[in-house]
């Protein structure tokens, strides 16, 4: 308990540190049987020795270490509630307050309030033996060592260095409610005499966090032009944060002050460093018609702003913007168009390349962007790259023109970052542009893996490419081999076959087994094939150990051969890890595939169910969510048979994440045990979340839309109409068109247009370009 009293006593210097009793307490703590983000805490008091020594030098690799360890990129441990108390002597000490105010400060953002109904026992976050109360988290004994503390940083906000004052106040704003009643008073006592802005900003700011109702009218008081700049804007922030309508007067606000980073440069909340980002996604999380239409016209104003700087903030907050919401595109297209032909041609605000977020919104952009794409250097690569997402028709043919010099836009037409689409549509100029560069292209590097991408996406529409994929094939065996397959017309088969079938006698394994693979694929032929497993398996007796691809590739492989791999059964379960042993994901994923190939080759379900039972009742992991999804999958095409697999497949069911593949799973393993209006409850809420949209949607077509109830069907509606993205995760540049192609699944479904197909809907039409792709 804080003795309020003890707010007026001083003087904290003399009083809180005395060197002798400081090191004496510091070495009476068994700091070794602490931990941090590295285990042991034993080198906890060396830091704090030095962080309170002379040595300035030796002071400030102390403080990186103890960020590093004690508040680890935000996250405190139980060390972190122990240092508490003697980082506070340090500061009182007067050593390098501002500094360590601030530790202190992060340590109570990492913390939580504590919980009222466990026991923190005689010592911070320890439980007194036998008394068999609730173990108080590390999080919660790090906020209560921080509220231990408010005497210290009220004190400080007294104190005649802004610097010291500004880190007091943004630290007792961390203190959260087990604080508040003491703080609050103090800081409002200091903001009723501040001077400094930025102090005036870093007390305001607080006192939202820890009083939000009794300092509304403090902020809104504050956001008028009679205030500082620094306060004005961290007002406009504070009433956002508040959740108080938005006003023509934080309109003007924020606009009069633009640039804004520059503002809270020097604030200490550099998680929020960003105003104008940060205004427009506290708005836009609020999700109403009035907020969005707030924020774009702030966002169109700030574009058509003369101040670069300005357009620059806008830009950045543009894309965010797009992430977040379905009409953002059409609503900001003009003004971002604008400021992109503001800018000329060195796209000084990167608004030329925020244009591709657009997508098809931005097709006015079109003509400016085919004009800069003309140019040289990568500005004209960033331009082509943007033309790709607005125009996909229009870039094909420009990048026919440059292919060698245009990486960006390249890499953006065959598919962008990992596991996103080739976008860009057959084009027989673009082809002919790839049948060049494969003849001059070099090993390593991401160039072969784009130009196949674009060929297999292509189909037989690229078979005259087949020749210029016989001659590189050698270079490339890694990588062509299944691109050659893709396009290969029946004319040319016993070519290309002969030409893999070379392939599989030269060259490391597993460029062979690559060849033998598509052989396969586009023959049927498997003797060289399974030759070549036989070899992999047996060079990986002993189980998969830490190289976990050769052992799922060969099992994928023979599973793909199916009974005729008979053969490799011995050495497939000689690869399986051990039952019970402890294993890491790679290895569940190798005994996933080994579990599926013995099914498809034995045609007995025996061996595979005790496998996948071994992985779905491990969930405990870290990473571990397509290591399940995998082992889902794979209960799902043992069919009934997989019927001892239901609890644990049930017990899936309550994680979003795996929802889908679970759901699936029973569907094929015991039908007659599933709720179908619970299951679809529980695939909406996973998709409704973000979750696992994609997985979610093609769940419940799976299920059947047709049997929603009117409560799951308008749900259902609702997440292709709604303005809000489904999609709200992925690399960058990819969650606009991503969640594009989920709204089309959705709407498509919701008109029974669904395309029909065995693997549970998940082949859909690319509404881009009419062809048929395969989701993520």
């Amino acid at each position: 308990m804080i003795d309020a009293m003890d707010f007026d006593r001083a003087p904290f210097r003399d009083e809180l540190f005395h060197a002798e009793s400081f090191l004496a307490e510091l070495d009476a703590q068994p700091w070794a049987s602490y931990t941090h983000a590295y285990g042991s805490a034993e080198d906890v008091p060396g830091c704090l020795r030095a962080l309170a020594g002379d040595d300035d030098a030796a002071a400030e690799e102390a403080q990186s270490e103890l960020y590093g360890s004690i508040l680890h990129q935000g996250s405190v441990y139980e060390a972190s509630a122990k240092a508490v108390p003697f980082l506070a002597r340090i500061a009182a000490g007067g050593m390098r307050t501002a500094d360590v105010l601030l530790l202190i400060g992060g340590i109570a953002e990492g913390g939580t309030d504590p919980d009222p109904g466990a026991d923190p026992g005689p010592d911070l976050g320890s439980d007194p033996a036998g008394s068999g109360a609730v173990r108080e988290s590390d999080e919660a004994a790090c906020r209560r060592a921080v509220v231990a503390q408010l005497p210290l940083l009220l004190a400080s906000v007294e104190h005649e260095d802004r610097a010291v004052r500004q880190a007091a106040a943004w630290a007792a704003g961390w203190t959260g409610t087990a604080g508040a009643a003491l703080a609050v008073p103090a800081l409002h006592d200091r903001a009723a005499v501040e001077k400094d802005p930025l102090v005036r900003a870093e007390l305001l700011t607080s006192l939202v966090e820890l009083d939000p109702e009794g300092s509304a009218s403090a902020a809104a008081g504050a956001v008028g032009p009679d205030s500082p700049p620094e306060l004005r804007i961290a007002a406009v922030m504070a009433c956002a944060d508040i959740g108080l309508p938005w006003t023509r007067d934080h309109h003007e606000a924020v606009l009069d002050l633009l640039p804004l980073d520059r503002l809270a440069a020097d604030r200490y909340d550099h998680s929020r460093n960003e105003p104008l980002h940060d205004i427009c996604l506290t708005l836009l999380d609020r999700d109403t018609e009035a907020d969005r239409e707030a924020v774009f016209a702030l966002l169109d104003a700030a574009l058509r702003s003369a101040d670069p700087e300005a357009r620059t903030e806008a830009v950045w907050v543009v894309t965010t913007a797009c992430e977040l919401s379905r009409s953002a595109p059409v609503r900001l297209a003009p003004a971002l168009i604008s400021a992109a032909a503001e800018d000329g041609t060195d796209d000084e605000t990167g608004a030329l390349s925020a244009l591709g977020r657009l997508g098809p919104s931005g097709a006015p952009a079109a003509d400016l962007l085919a004009a800069r794409a003309a140019g040289d250097g990568d500005t004209a690569d960033r331009a082509l790259e943007a033309l790709v997402a607005v125009d996909p028709v229009r870039a094909a043919s420009l990048l026919a023109r440059d292919l060698e010099r245009r990486p960006r836009a390249l890499q953006a037409a065959s598919g962008g970052p990992a596991d996103s689409l080739p976008v860009v549509p057959y084009d027989p100029e673009l082809l002919a542009a790839v049948r060049r560069r494969l003849a001059t292209m070099e090993r390593g590097g991401t160039t072969p893996f784009r130009l196949t991408a674009l060929l297999a996406s292509w189909g037989p529409d690229a078979s005259d490419a087949v020749p210029e994929l016989l001659a590189a094939l050698p270079a490339h065996p890694r990588v062509l081999p299944k691109a050659l397959v893709a396009v290969c017309p029946p004319g040319r088969r016993a070519e290309v076959a002969d030409a893999l079938r070379t392939r599989t006698g030269t060259g490391p394994a597993d460029e062979r087994i690559e060849a033998a693979r598509a052989l396969h694929e586009l023959t049927g032929e498997h003797v060289v094939l399974l030759s070549l497993l036989a070899e992999l398996l047996a060079g990986s007796a002993g189980g998969g150990g830490g190289s976990a691809d050769p052992i799922r590739e060969a099992a994928e492989a023979a599973a793909a051969v199916g009974p005729a791999a008979a053969s490799l059964v011995p050495a497939l379960r000689a690869a399986l890890n051990s039952p019970g042993a402890e294993r890491n994901n790679p290895q569940m994923d190798d005994d996933i595939a080994l579990a599926v190939a013995l099914h498809r080759i034995t045609g007995d379900a025996a061996e595979a169910v005790p496998v996948l039972a071994g992985v779905l009742g491990d969930r405990d992991g870290l990473w571990r969510r397509w290591t399940l999804v995998r082992a889902a999958a794979a209960s799902e095409s043992l069919g009934p048979a997989a019927r001892p697999l239901v609890p644990v497949l049930k017990a899936l069911l309550a994680d979003p994440r795996q929802t889908p593949s679970a759901a699936l799973a029973l569907r094929a393993v015991a039908p007659d045990d599933l709720d179908a209006g619970h299951v679809a409850g529980l695939l909406l809420d996973a998709a409704e979340a973000g979750a696992a949209p994609f997985e979610a949607v093609d769940a419940l077509v799976a299920f059947g839309t047709d049997a929603l109830s009117d409560e799951h069907r308008a749900r259902f509606t609702e997440l292709g109409e709604r303005d809000r993205r489904v999609v709200r995760s992925g690399l960058d540049g990819t969650v606009e068109i991503t969640d594009e192609r989920l709204r089309a699944r959705v709407r498509a479904a919701v008109r029974g247009e669904w395309p029909r197909t065995t693997d549970h809907g998940r082949l859909t039409k690319d509404t881009g370009h009419g062809r048929m792709i395969r989701s993520r």
